[in-house]
């Protein structure tokens, strides 16, 4: 009796090693997900805020993903502007994801900018309500 009572204390000991650990990244890394939206034609409102955090969420592993969706007239100002262009490359070299809402990168005639950028653009209503509804972390700029 003893032996098996060791035995399946050992049994659960070494679960807690294996599959614990392994169900606890799984959940950590679905709420690990940081969804950042720049809305604002503020070149300053990107430099020092938006790009700011979103480079460094993703370098200092603040947060696994990290997704930039510019909406509205920040589609515009991106592709208006040499400095925010040089940026949106480095979040894209980081690893941050960067997506446009098609509709709005349409409404200035940026769309191809864009997309030649390495941004996706792409119709954003579905997609953000799906983040919305789920376990992402927004951010608004």
């Amino acid at each position: 009796m003893r032996k098996n009572a060791l035995l399946l204390l050992v049994l659960f000991y070494l679960m807690s090693c294996f599959f614990i650990p392994v169900l606890s990244a799984k959940e950590n890394s679905e709420l690990n997900k940081l969804l950042i939206i720049y809305s604002s034609a503020d070149k300053e409102v990107f430099t020092k805020f938006a790009f700011v955090y979103a480079i460094n969420a993703k370098k200092q592993g603040w947060w696994q993903d990290v997704t930039l969706i510019t909406w509205g007239p920040s589609n515009k100002t991106i592709a208006n502007d040499e400095e925010l262009k040089e940026k949106i490359k480095q979040l894209k070299d980081a690893g941050v994801k960067l997506q446009a809402c098609k509709w709005c990168a349409e409404q200035y005639e940026v769309d191809g900018i864009l997309s030649e950028l390495g941004i996706k653009v792409e119709y954003m209503g579905e997609p953000l309500t799906e983040m919305l509804k789920s376990d992402w972390k927004v951010l608004t700029f």
